[in-house]
Parts: C-alpha cells; sequence; structure tokens
C-alpha cells in the first residue's frame, strides 16, 4: 500500500473496532453493525495470518477450527438468523433496509478472499463501504431507502474499474499465481495446503484430496491426460491454431489438485502457461448462482440462491454502460495476453447433495426493465470479450468427476467414471456415423415420449445440397466434451414445433419437477414446471434460472446421445438423478435453448471424421449476427435429456413423409447402431 492507502486503512480498522465495541445505534441496527463491525475484525485477522504464514504450520485441526469461524455465520442452522439471509434482515432491519443491509453484509464476505491473497485495495474498498453506510445512521434521522440505494449504486459504479479490470487482468495474466503456486508446491498427501486458498472446506474435499492421493502417478497421469489430450484435439479437429496460444485456464472444485498438478504439467508441454483464477466473489463480476473459476465448497446453497438477483439494486442502464466501458479499457490494457489466450480446460463435479431452493418473497429480483438491461449487457459483454479473445482463435474441454457425496460406492463410482470417460472412441465413431447417414437424409426428426414424459415434438434440420460433401450432424468423440457419445445439429428453427417435457431433471444445480416447455417454429412460445403450487412461481423459476432473464429463446441444439456405457453405469449405482449434464446428456436425445454450439465461430469450417463438412451451424437467430450482432446471440446454453427409459421413439422423418427408426422403447433398432443395446443387456 502506498502511503495514502495506509493511512485510510489505519483510520478505517481504528473506526471499525469502535464500531464493535459500541455500535453507535441502538436495537436491531445496532445488532447489524457490531456483528457486521466483529466480522471486519475477522477478516483484518484473517489480512495480518495470510501475511505472515501463520497458517502454513497450523494443525489440521486448528486450520478446520479457522475455517469454520471464518464461514460460521452462513454455514447450515446459522444461516437462519444471519444477516446474510434477506429473509432474517428483513424481518429484523424492516423492509426499508433489510435488503440492502444484506447485501452489503454479503459483499463483505469477499473480504475472505481478499485477505488470503492480500489484496489490501479490495479489503479497503469493502472497509470504508462499512463505514459509509454505518455513517448514514449517525445524526439525528435516519437515512432514506433512497439514500441508501445511492450509496451502494454509487459504490458499485465508481469502484467497477478496480472489481471488473481486475477480473479481466486474472483470467489472462499468468503472473497471478496465487491458485497454482498452492497445486504445484504443497505437500498434496497432506490435505492441510486445503486451507491455503480461502475457500469453505469440508470432509467432501479433505476425503477427494486423500483418495486422489493413494492413486498411483499412472492413474493420475491417464485422468489428466484425458482431459488435457481432448482439449488439445479439440483444437486440431476445429483446425485452430494451438501453437499460437500461450495460456489456458483451468476450471476446477477444490480436493482435485494432484490431477490439476499434472494437467498443469501436461500444458506446459504444449506450450501453455496455465491459469487458474477464483471464482468471483463480488456481485459486480459474478452471473447469477453460477462459479466460474475454481472454488471450494458452499456453506450454504440456499444463501447463494438467495443472492442470485441483487444487481437488482444497481442494474439500470447507465450501470451497464459504465461496466461496458471499463471492460472494453481492461480488455485494451491486457490484448495482447488476451491474443494468446487459448480459453478454458473445465473439470466439474457430481455427485453433491441434492438442492431444492427455497422461494422467499424477501430476496432481491430484477425487475422486467433490470432483465432487459441484464440481457443487453450480458450481449455486448460477449461480443467485447469475443474482439479481444476471437471465438473462432479459442476451444475448452469438460470432463466431469463425482465427490463422496455421492454415498458409499465413492471409490467405484470413481474409477467407473475414469473408465467412461476414456472409452474407446472410435467403437462410437463409427456407430454414430451410421446414425448420421440416415440423419442427413432426413427433413426433420420426430421425438415422442412414453410413460408420464410428454413429449411430442418435431425438429426441422437444415438441408443438404451435396450429399457427397456436406454433413447436418456433427460426429462428437471425446475431445471438447468428454465423454464420447453424441450427434448433434443446430436446428432449422422454422418448423421446429411441439412439446418437450421432463419429470425430473437438475440443471445448473436446480431441480425442476414436470419442466415442460413449448416450441413454435423453434423458439420457446410457453413453459412451466411443478416445483411450486402458485403457476406464477414456476414461471418465474424458469424465467430467471433457465431463459436467463430472457422472454424467450430458440432451441440452440438437437442431439442424441449414444453413451449406454454411462446409462447403465448409472442405473448400477442409483445416480441417474446426480449426474452432470456433461454426462447426462450422452444419455438419450438432449435439446439446448439458448445459442447454438458454435456461437461466435459459425464460419469456421468444420469437418466430420469422415471429410464431410458440417454446415449445420447457425439458425435464423445466430444469422442475424451479420445485421445486429445484439439481437444473434443469448449468452446461454441449457441442455435438457430425456432419459432413455422416458423414450418412446426418435424416427428421422423424409421428405415424402416416410420414416426411419433410430431408437423404440428405449433401444436402437437403426440397423449398424445396435451395439449400443449390450450395455442394456448387461
Amino acid at each position: 500500500m502506498d502511503k495514502t492507502q495506509t493511512e485510510r486503512w489505519q483510520l478505517a480498522s481504528d473506526r471499525i473496532r469502535e464500531i464493535a465495541e459500541d455500535p453507535e445505534t441502538e436495537g436491531e441496527l445496532g445488532d447489524y453493525f457490531q456483528r457486521t463491525a466483529e466480522f471486519l475484525l475477522l477478516m483484518l485477522e484473517a489480512s495480518e495470518k495470510a501475511e505472515t504464514k501463520a497458517l502454513k504450520n497450523a494443525s489440521l485441526e486448528e486450520l478446520q477450527a479457522w475455517n469454520d469461524q471464518l464461514y460460521g455465520d452462513i454455514a447450515g442452522e446459522a444461516y437462519e438468523s444471519s444477516y446474510a439471509n434477506p429473509a432474517y434482515a428483513v424481518s429484523r432491519l424492516t423492509d426499508t433496509y433489510g435488503q440492502i443491509l444484506s447485501f452489503v453484509y454479503t459483499e463483505l464476505r469477499g473480504m475472505i478472499v481478499y485477505a488470503f491473497e492480500q489484496r489490501t485495495e479490495e479489503m479497503l474498498i469493502c472497509m470504508e463501504l462499512f463505514l459509509q453506510i454505518h455513517s448514514a445512521f449517525m445524526g439525528g434521522e435516519r437515512p432514506s431507502k433512497e439514500q441508501l440505494l445511492s450509496d451502494v449504486y454509487w459504490f458499485v459504479s465508481d469502484y467497477s474499474d478496480v472489481m471488473v479490470t481486475g477480473r479481466v487482468r486474472e483470467q489472462l495474466d499468468p503472473s497471478l499465481s496465487f491458485a497454482r503456486d498452492i497445486i504445484m508446491e504443497a505437500n498434496l498427501t497432506d490435505p492441510r495446503y486445503l486451507y491455503r486458498f480461502g475457500e469453505y472446506v469440508t470432509e467432501v474435499q479433505v476425503r477427494t484430496s486423500r483418495y486422489l492421493a493413494a492413486l498411483s502417478e499412472g492413474e493420475i497421469e491417464k485422468i489428466a491426460s484425458a482431459f488435457t489430450e481432448g482439449y488439445r484435439i479439440g483444437f486440431e479437429v476445429a483446425k485452430k491454431p494451438l501453437h499460437k496460444k500461450r495460456t489456458v485456464n483451468i476450471r476446477y472444485c477444490l480436493g482435485f489438485e494432484r490431477i490439476i498438478r499434472q494437467a498443469v504439467k501436461n500444458f506446459e508441454a504444449m506450450g501453455l502457461q496455465s491459469i487458474i483464477y477464483r471464482a468471483a466473489v463480488s456481485r459486480v463480476n459474478m452471473r447469477e448462482t453460477n462459479k466460474i473459476g475454481y472454488y471450494g465448497a458452499s456453506p450454504c446453497r440456499q444463501y447463494e440462491y438467495d443472492h442470485r438477483g441483487d444487481a437488482a439494486l444497481f442494474m439500470d442502464r447507465a450501470f451497464a454502460e459504465r461496466k461496458l466501458g471499463v471492460l472494453k479499457t481492461a480488455y485494451e490494457q491486457y490484448k495482447d495476453m488476451a491474443l494468446v489466450h487459448a480459453g478454458p480446460a473445465v473439470m466439474e463435479i457430481f455427485g453433491e447433495l441434492p438442492f431444492k431452493p427455497e422461494s422467499k418473497p424477501e430476496v432481491l429480483r430484477l425487475d422486467e426493465k433490470q432483465q432487459e438491461t441484464q440481457v443487453y449487457l450480458n450481449s455486448r459483454m460477449g461480443q467485447i470479450t469475443n474482439e479481444y479473445i476471437p471465438g473462432d482463435e479459442r476451444s475448452f474441454t469438460i470432463i466431469a468427476f463425482p465427490v463422496p457425496d455421492i454415498g458409499e460406492q465413492f471409490e467405484e463410482i470413481f474409477s467407473e467414471t475414469v473408465k467412461i470417460n476414456t472409452l474407446d472412441y472410435m467403437t462410437w465413431q463409427k456407430i454414430q456415423q451410421r446414425m448420421i447417414d440416415v440423419l442427413d437424409t432426413g427433413t426433420a426428426v420426430h421425438i415422442v415420449g412414453k410413460g408420464n414424459n410428454k413429449t411430442d415434438i418435431r425438429v426441422a434440420l437444415a438441408q443438404i445440397q451435396d450429399r457427397n460433401s456436406e454433413t447436418v450432424f456433427e460426429n462428437c468423440v471425446a475431445d471438447v466434451n468428454i465423454p464420447v457419445g453424441e450427434v448433434f445439429t443446430s436446428p432449422r428453427l422454422k418448423g421446429t414445433d411441439g412439446v418437450l417435457h421432463v419429470t425430473g431433471v437438475y440443471l445448473d444445480g436446480l431441480f425442476y419437477k414436470d419442466l415442460k416447455l413449448t416450441f413454435r417454429n423453434g423458439m420457446i412460445v410457453n413453459y412451466t414446471c411443478g416445483n411450486y403450487e402458485a403457476e406464477e412461481e414456476n414461471r418465474r423459476y424458469i424465467r430467471e434460472n433457465v431463459l436467463m432473464h430472457h422472454e424467450t429463446l430458440p432451441m440452440g441444439e438437437f442431439a442424441v446421445g449414444t453413451n449406454t456405457a454411462a446409462c447403465m453405469a448409472a442405473k448400477k449405482y442409483g445416480i441417474e438423478d446426480r449426474l452432470p449434464i456433461l454426462i447426462a446428456e450422452k444419455m438419450g436425445p438432449h435439446f439446448a435453448v439458448g445459442d447454438t454450439c458454435f456461437s461466435w465461430e459459425e464460419d469456421v469450417e468444420t469437418f466430420n471424421p469422415d471429410g464431410k463438412r458440417m454446415i449445420a451451424k447457425e439458425n435464423e437467430c445466430s444469422a442475424l449476427r451479420r445485421e445486429d450482432v445484439g439481437k444473434a446471440y443469448f449468452n446461454c446454453h441449457t441442455d435438457i435429456t430425456i432419459p432413455y427409459d422416458e423414450l418412446q421413439e426418435i424416427a428421422v422423418v423424409h421428405e415424402d413423409g416416410s420414416r426411419t427408426v433410430l431408437i423404440r422403447d428405449g433401444r436402437y433398432v437403426l440397423q449398424g447402431t445396435e451395439e449400443l443395446n449390450k450395455y442394456f443387456d448387461s
């Protein structure tokens, strides 16, 4: 810190100590300010411990106790009486102050991260926000709600240059190596290292780390190579210039460091430095409940869900333009780093305990105008990012592994997942090509559910001009999307009509009962589910978490998942409802709402292994990029899978009205694909 910052720090910390002793206001407000000041003192202690490396030699028991102290105010039942809980805050602080002060407290909790990483500027900003809010209650008259809203708005707006610029830099600059240094230097056989990140740590992360520590070097290399080779092959297949790139971003959940360490080494052999940045902790940089970056356990998923709409306090057009301006300036500042960034390599987890969120009237929600502004902001941010990290030059890969929450057979399930993630792709490539040869002769695909599944939808297909050189479906093997097993296309919107229904599904960690989407000419025209008694709540739930505040979304993808091995492994262990979409989408037909799989790279030529060029890379929405890019993309893509046992039929519809059945009653019947049924039979 420079001299001025040091003086501000001293003044702020002294004042916070005074408020912790005497909040200078009575009743519930006094309780709020005192408890919040005590939390800030804990953050000052955390910063001191991090600076002096006091935690490095602490025992595992001491580290666990310290971690519990940092997150104890929102973990488990404690959340019910925490000011981070909007319902509790409103009940104690009234409608006038409750939501705003709950947001402030939540924003201050990001200081845990800042303390561990010694990010003193962000810590100071947070301390001064608290003092500004507290000062508004000093004197005679209490502040109006509008005054507090103004304080929050200008805090977010004024410090966007720090928060947003910092976020761009940590995504691109390999010299910011806080997490990578821990991963590469720590003794990964000793789970104490997990507490050095500053994330919430539970027995799940400790047990995962210990399990991986017991695996042989060969097993770790096999797992890591599936991950990194998928990334490399993704560039190779798409004919993208990996040789021009210098950095890759690794995203993962704590506990998997032994695999990540090997992945870092593998990427280094490709000429790529690994950037490992944390999931955002400030609402300015967050996207709903999505975690982009590395992260630990969630102390309370309801807490995260309750604050997904906190941007309602400041989201307007002026803020959006302010953030976009800062983002553009930041990318311009780091444009050389952006140009050599290759994209993300993502390791997801699955098996966490199911979460069904409670809908609370006290939480903040974007109104219609704010939703429109959020959609505009997301769209423009996507455009700016693509300007500096061109979509036609970057790629990605995603792989997933279970965590111990999945049950007593965790180790068996993990081993089975490794097998699934490393299946011989040549077998699937051949079978899938047989399916594609038939799909390419159709004008549409008709999908019908069975039993309680009410799906009845006709998906229109792009039309081939030259069958010898063109294809409508991509033959997807284990590269960017691991494991192997799907053929997919971007449907033609005109003529895509009907109902998509699943009796139960988890999407981005949220459960949907009887999710039903109705399409007309490829666009969602109606939607509902059975999560709540009130239809208004069901529609709001889908609007916020599937439509991502859009009034409608197109069908961006239709695919047939072919990984029956994964399907039967899921049934064997009874984990069908615990799988991530990455694996679940390979276990039956799936439909994505939002952008196509080829957004921002529609004009890059893609070829199947048989040499045929993929022609279905855009739809009527993404084609608008030539006129107005803001209308072309929706910046979301959510896959919804119908399981085999809810499937009556998938049939290719030909121009003359005839039909060729691919799947009937959940089994493959097309000649040349019957081998996939062997996993059902076993």
